[in-house]
């Protein structure tokens, strides 16, 4: 009986020290650290990301740690980045990873030390993470491109606006407005696409209006994200040919959506950051409690016209006032 006793009290008190482990795991200090990455940290997307990030961490009384390169090329600063949060014993990590292959060894890495990861945003060329949240990108680049097939009664000659290569998240609106201007609007057709280096605003502009000029008559427009989408309505206003080009944009931005309403754009494809943030901070921490992960979750994507703008849902989701 006594034996019996002491095998039970010395079970026991391995458990509590596996459960002292797993709440001081990578704080050194009982403190649960989350390490959010984002593509960069100039970018008003990426601030709304932090703040959901920021909410979700709140919510759960962990504490977020926010780093990213300052713009979205600078791959080895965030593989850099990555390696310094490993070095801090993080608890968790919430990664856009800003090329889908330079920064698998990165990802590979934090699996390795046996660190929850999450990808947001954008996928990565590996399996070794815990779940990937993101817009269906491919599926936004379809609604792109059937919305301007709708205005332009699927006849026109369109050009392209993209962003990096191996940004997949991007790749894939490309690819999904392409392929379905391809297979459902026969007489569309994409007659130039370039994308902006550096990737600025400012590139964006110059590209796009060098397109409007090499390629006159043209009809239609889709830009992929946020700055391309800037710097195309800016091009667009500069030539005067706002509304006499249809325009299509991703991404929501204050001034994106003043030009849906001065009609410069005719409508925006717009995803949910602030939900890729909190929802990847508790993603990560329900595999920190070992809760069953989605090996993919869809944070949404949705067509937003002029007349849109005064609903709640499209306030929410805009966050507009």
């Amino acid at each position: 009986m006594k034996k019996a006793v002491v095998i039970i009290i010395a079970a026991a008190v391995v458990l509590i020290a596996i459960i002292i482990g797993i709440k001081r795991k990578g704080t050194g200090a009982g403190e649960i650290r989350i390490a959010v990455i984002p593509k960069s940290t100039a970018s008003a997307f990426w601030e709304i990301v932090r703040e959901g990030a920021m909410a979700a961490g709140a919510e759960e009384k962990v504490k977020i740690l926010w780093n990213g390169p300052e713009v979205e090329t600078d791959r080895e600063r965030q593989k850099q980045i990555v390696e310094d949060f490993l070095v801090q014993k993080v608890s968790g990590i919430v990664l856009a990873p800003n090329d889908r292959n330079a920064l698998v060894p990165s990802v590979e890495n934090i699996f390795s030390k046996n660190i929850p990861c999450v990808i947001i945003d954008s996928g990565i060329e590996t399996d070794k993470y815990v779940s990937f949240l993101a817009t269906d990108n491919y599926k936004g680049g379809v609604i792109a491109a059937k919305r301007l097939g709708e205005i332009l009664g699927g006849k026109g000659k369109v050009i392209l606006v993209e962003w990096i290569p191996n940004s997949a998240s991007t790749m894939d609106r490309a690819k999904g407005f392409s392929d379905t201007l391809t297979s459902e609007f026969k007489e569309m057709e994409i007659v130039d696409k370039k994308y902006p280096n550096p990737p600025t605003v400012e590139q964006a502009l110059s590209i796009c209006e060098d397109m409007l000029q090499k390629n006159p008559g043209i009809d239609g427009l889709f830009a992929c994200n946020r700055d391309t989408a800037i710097g195309a309505m800016r091009a667009l206003q500069k030539q005067q040919l706002s509304g006499k080009i249809k325009m299509v944009g991703f991404d929501s931005d204050p001034s994106l959506i003043n030009g849906l309403n001065d009609g410069t754009i005719d409508s925006l494809v717009v995803q949910n950051p602030y939900k890729m943030g909190y929802e990847g901070v508790k993603t990560v921490m329900a595999k920190i409690r070992g809760n069953d992960i989605p090996r993919k979750i869809d944070t949404g994507v949705a067509l937003i016209k002029k007349e849109d703008l005064e609903k709640p849902e499209t306030k929410a989701l805009l966050n507009l006032k």
